[in-house]
């Protein structure tokens, strides 16, 4: 709902009397009369003026954005999970399989190529209810409210938890080395504001970033399934994006981002992205959104050292306008943001992204990776995009972004 200016104003009493009666009152009451004739007019003028500049403001100030739906206003048959918003619902049904080790049909009905989720005509379905309903209880009762215990508290990948030790048992810690007897000097750590600021210089400097309009990426998408595929991407400024993928025997898949709608176009027509997936393409269309770091978050703090393929890095934990938790990997030696690790926090577990960088390069006076890994719960967002070429501040044509007329198709089943 939009921001709306009350309708309201100020109007003086009109007080009529016999003329007798207001001559003597203003003969009484002269010098009091003209004062509150005074303020009221002031008065008048100074709330005129306010709904005037209100009225002309009303068109500039931000719009509220509609709350989003939760699954029950989407969805049928929706139980325990009322109040989820209906974006969360896929990622958490992923967060249930990899936790369980199963797929939808461990739960849901399918016949035929179609997809039942309504149904309940699977018993595990109504025992995953039951176990929802229990780690949502063990949360709020034992750590107030917090999501501590999840399905892989217990499952760890197994459609049912092991109650008992497995042998053989693995064997105890090795006992620590002992400390050289000359104490080291103690390290200073460096504020998150000085890994950021030497993470900026050694892109190429703020003045080379703040310059940047436009990127253009190609090479290629090694899929989960281990299929390799030609991958381009069009860039421009912080909310367009159009890419390509070359799919061997099937064509050509388009997807694009106007800054308002993502869509899709392949080979059976052309369709609206819905979340996830516009989640997901919306992720990268910020050609900005892993260089400027220090504005996305509203909390910024140094969380320790810590080590990723023997390299170690400087760890910063951040909290986003919207509540994520990220965690923000950096190599000690080179600046180098290394890792970016997302955490969405929903009522049954916290679900996790992360996204390796590696390989930087100079493209024009600026360093940039050459290869971007992303790691899902949901395998069918899972990849490896090698480009063997990242051009910067080229022309792009605007109608790249733009969704191409034609005929809608439904979005597929997953």
């Amino acid at each position: 709902m939009g921001f709306r200016v009350p309708s309201w104003a100020v109007s003086i009493s009109d007080y009529s009397a016999k003329p007798n009666i207001m001559k003597n009152q203003f003969a009484a009451n002269s010098n009091r009369i003209r004062v509150l004739i005074f303020c009221t007019c002031l008065l008048s003028v100074a709330c005129a003026g306010v709904i005037v500049s209100a009225e002309n403001q009303t068109s500039t100030l931000p719009q509220t954005p509609a709350p989003e739906k939760t699954v029950e206003q989407v969805q049928k048959n929706i139980q325990i999970l009322k109040g989820l918003p209906q974006s969360q619902l896929v990622p958490v049904m992923n967060f249930v399989s990899v936790s369980l080790g199963v797929k939808c049909n461990f739960c849901h009905v399918e016949k035929d190529g179609t997809w039942d989720f309504a149904s309940d005509e699977k018993e595990h379905k109504v025992t995953a209810r039951e176990m929802i309903k229990m780690l949502l209880n063990i949360n709020k009762t034992t750590f107030k409210g917090a999501t501590e215990v999840t399905c892989n508290t217990c499952h760890r990948g197994r459609s049912h938890p092991a109650s008992g030790v497995p042998f053989p048992l693995p064997p105890p810690a090795a006992p620590a080395a002992p400390t050289s007897a000359e104490a080291r000097p103690k390290e200073t750590p460096p504020t998150a504001e000085q890994v950021l600021d030497k993470y900026v210089e050694v892109l190429g400097g703020k003045a080379a970033i703040d310059k940047l309009q436009t990127r253009v990426m190609k090479g290629s998408w090694l899929a989960a399934n281990g299929m390799t595929l030609g991958y381009e991407v069009y860039q421009s400024g912080p909310d367009k994006v159009y890419t390509v993928v070359s799919i061997p025997q099937q064509g050509v898949l388009e997807k694009g981002f106007d800054g308002a709608i993502g869509w899709e176009k392949s080979s059976a027509g052309i369709r609206t992205l819905e979340d996830p997936e516009l989640f997901y393409l919306k992720r990268y269309p910020d050609i900005f959104k892993d260089l400027k770091l220090k504005e996305q978050y509203t909390r910024l703090s140094f969380a320790g050292k810590d080590k990723i393929d023997e390299k170690e890095v400087y760890v910063l934990r951040g909290t986003t306008p919207d509540n994520k938790r990220e965690r923000l990997y950096f190599d000690v030696q080179t600046g180098f943001l290394l890792r970016r690790s997302v955490n969405v926090t929903t009522m049954i577990g916290v679900i996790p992204e992360q996204v390796d960088f590696d390989d930087y390069r100079d493209v024009g006076g600026m360093k940039l990776p050459f290869t971007i890994r992303v790691s899902s719960i949901d395998s069918f967002f899972n990849s490896t995009r090698k480009f063997t070429e990242i051009k910067l501040n080229v022309p792009v044509d605007a109608t790249k972004f733009t969704k191409p007329a034609g005929a809608e198709v439904k979005s597929p089943s997953r």
